[in-house]
């Protein structure tokens, strides 16, 4: 039973531990066994705290064997990325000049998981200040994906979903800003969700304020290796700190019945999607059929506006707020990074800018108007399939080529949405996802959509690095 313990999931674990059918440090010995026989070859944990998580582990079954009150995530083994604040760990954010900024409290994110019982079992690696589609940096390196150590694990919480998929642990943190907790999710086969802008208390005490952008476009979320995973993990997460002034206290409730129908999109926009995206969503078309759901294609009429908006205010700030702050610092991958995104996206003027903050609230309320009529969207993340390691970076082709396929992921952080990501299977030996997108704040919906599709689906993680 030992030898099979990194292959349950975080509801498993907790509730055997809860049983006493098996000790936290008895997961914990696991976990660190699988991350000792392949972090060393896919390098998803930059950092492990073994001797730590072990106290932690033994503090977890004593309080089981005294019958004291146990949290939800009560001795699970959790990854922390490393662009939040762990207490006593450095926040790096992928950047060397960081190396020392050890944080002196928790992020609110980290001491939810804690607070629910959660053994923090390392930190996991990302892309210098999470800007690319990538986990590669100067001080850590590259993150490589365990279905094929060729093809890129995504960005930015690739470290997060590598070690998922390759058994490090049943439960990993991320967070979003254009697509960093669902991207990878495609790559490495797991599933995540990002939750509505605001459900999840956010706040790094080591960095300075984050912009506009990163306000209303960032959430913190679980990623797993199921959808049951997902939700304990959002529940863990999604509680209140006095901190984050901006977090909103909705109850996570399971969703009412609904006759709606489901939006299928398989190409957004028209643009292009390649069959192994696109044969994914339709098998979980099928799927959501199989289950009585009734599905429509249609999609919002200002899915574009929603596009722009997200390249009118981030990227604006990126290049006037971000890459000022942190040129002189940065390593080769940001600043090539940067020299292909001034190639590809178009001017932002201030005035622009400003206006876009306008255009946001007129397109989430037509969006709003979509959902009106439909209960969920059904959508790809990358309407491409995971690409070579760097080919984000590689061209200015490629990285135009890697902008225009993440166009239905970063319309749903411009608008602040909720959207989970579900494994479809497996084609051309590389995963299939799509995402499941609901109207603000409802997550609960979009995670019964996900676990229908999912109920049809076998398990494709984890697996052994190849």
């Amino acid at each position: 039973m030992k030898n099979e313990l990194r292959r349950l999931g975080a509801s498993d674990v907790a509730a055997g531990i809860r049983n006493r059918d098996f000790s936290s440090r008895d997961v914990i010995e696991n976990c660190l066994g699988r991350i000792n026989e392949t972090n060393t070859i896919i390098n998803a944990l930059t950092e492990v705290t073994a001797d730590e998580a072990l106290i932690a582990a033994d503090a977890a079954d004593k309080a089981v064997a005294d019958g004291q009150e146990l949290g939800i995530l009560h001795g699970v083994p959790v990854s922390i990325k490393i662009n939040v604040d762990l207490a006593g760990s450095a926040t790096v954010n992928g950047c060397a000049a960081l190396k020392d900024n050890i944080a002196k409290e928790n992020s609110p994110v980290v001491q939810n998981l804690l607070n629910a019982g959660a053994v923090i079992i390392g930190r996991s690696n990302c892309p210098e200040f999470c800007v690319r589609w990538e986990t590669n940096n100067d001080i850590y390196g590259q993150t490589l994906n365990p279905f094929n150590v060729g093809i890129t694990p995504g960005g930015s919480s690739g470290g997060a979903a590598a070690s998922l998929a390759s058994g490090m642990s049943p439960l990993a943190h991320g967070n979003d800003i254009g697509g960093s907790l669902r991207q990878p999710a495609q790559a490495c086969g797991v599933a995540s969700i990002r939750s509505t802008t605001g459900r999840v208390p956010h706040y790094v005490p080591t960095e300075r304020e984050a912009s506009r952008a990163a306000q209303l476009f960032n959430t913190e979320g679980p990623m797993a290796r199921s959808i049951a995973d997902v939700r304990l993990g959002l529940r863990a997460m999604a509680v209140g700190d006095w901190r984050d002034p901006l977090y909103v206290p909705v109850p996570l409730v399971e969703p009412e019945a609904t006759d709606l129908p489901i939006a299928i999109i398989v190409d957004p926009l028209g643009q292009g999607v390649s069959k192994q995206v696109s044969s994914g969503v339709e098998h979980a078309e099928q799927s959501l059929k199989e289950a009585n759901y009734q599905t429509e294609h249609a999609e919002p009429a200002t899915l574009a506006d929603a596009v722009r908006v997200w390249e009118n205010i981030l990227i604006f700030e990126i290049f006037y707020g971000l890459e000022p702050a942190v040129k002189d610092i940065c390593g080769s991958g940001l600043s090539q990074a940067f020299e292909r995104y001034h190639a590809v996206f178009p001017a932002v003027t201030p005035e622009t800018h400003a206006l876009a903050f306008g255009e946001r609230r007129r397109v989430l309320r037509d969006w709003m108007a979509f959902f009106r009529k439909y209960a969920v969207i059904v959508a790809p993340v990358s309407t491409s399939p995971p690409q070579a390691i760097d080919f984000d970076i590689a061209t200015t082709e490629s990285t135009a080529e890697s902008v225009l396929s993440m166009r239905m992921v970063v319309a749903i952080n411009a608008l602040g949405l909720p959207s989970a990501v579900v494994p479809v299977g497996i084609k051309d030996g590389l995963p299939q996802v799509v995402q499941v997108i609901g109207a603000p704040f409802q997550e609960m919906r979009c995670l019964q959509v996900a676990e229908a599709i999912e109920k049809n689906v076998k398990a494709i993680t984890p697996v052994d690095p190849r």
